[in-house]
């Protein structure tokens, strides 16, 4: 068994305390090339990516080992599961989100899946990050809304969104996650953003819908710790380095500061 560790948890935890902001793109096994994939890595480290996310609601094409494997031997960068369900377990992680959907009413995928999960996760020694994964309207019926069989919380009621973040973070969950969404027509808003800063002292990492400079400085200025982006990049390469620089400006302004 792998020793325990809270390496990831406090990194994220460190890097909210010191204000600083990370970038984290999400991997599809669904969708990697594995042909580029290899050239991908070399240039998301160059451009300063901070986290992988692995996984997605839905995976045909099982590969995570191998995306992970290439991960770590391509570059140094932490590669943490996104998993869909119980299934999604690769004990060859850093880390992995364990998601509890508290934006939805489905027990599945409030705690029935982590009943399955835990005994894996336990054998395994992979870093557990225990977050409350809230899904927010964003124009369209996106992918993890469909499989999760779970309404979005409303866009345009940040209260009850800081509401349902701060009862996650009382039942101890340490990281708190605002996703519109996979192929999501509008990101989380910043007032969204914002009412949960106010509201909880956890990190928050927010994805679906960022495919700008202007989204991603929007969401960190409203307080999100950690940036996700996946979709955007492969619809458009050259959104990573747009994003990673968006994300480097933000952390030099406090170095001015």
């Amino acid at each position: 068994m792998k020793a325990a560790n809270h390496q990831i948890a406090d990194l994220l935890s460190t890097r909210k305390k010191e204000k600083r902001k990370s970038f984290a793109v999400l991997l599809d096994p669904d969708k990697v090339n594995f042909s580029t994939f290899p050239q991908f890595l070399t240039y998301a480290e160059g451009q300063g990516v901070d986290f992988f996310f692995v996984g997605g609601s839905l995976i045909t094409n099982y590969a995570i080992d191998q995306l992970i494997a290439a991960i770590h031997e391509h570059t140094s960068i932490p590669a943490i599961l996104f998993p869909g369900s119980s299934v999604h377990i690769e004990p060859s992680a850093d880390a992995i989100l364990l998601l509890s959907l508290i934006s939805g009413r489905n027990a599945e995928l409030l705690i029935g899946q982590h009943v399955i999960a835990a005994p894996l996760l336990k054998r395994s020694g992979i870093e557990v990050l225990p977050t409350g994964y809230l899904l927010i309207e964003s124009g369209k019926l996106t992918t993890v809304s469909y499989i999760s069989n779970t309404i979005p919380l409303p866009r345009d009621k940040p209260g009850i969104v800081a509401c349902t973040a701060l009862a996650g973070e009382y039942l101890g969950l340490r990281n708190i996650f605002l996703d519109a969404g996979s192929g999501a027509q509008f990101p989380v808003t910043a007032e969204t953003i914002a009412a949960v800063r106010a509201t909880v002292d956890t990190p928050i990492i927010v994805g679906g819908g960022i495919d700008s400079y202007e989204k991603a400085d929007n969401a960190l200025k409203a307080g999100a710790d950690v940036i996700v982006v996946g979709n955007g990049i492969e619809q458009n390469p050259d959104l990573l380095p747009e994003i990673a620089a968006c994300v480097k400006a933000f952390n030099r302004k406090l170095e001015r500061v």
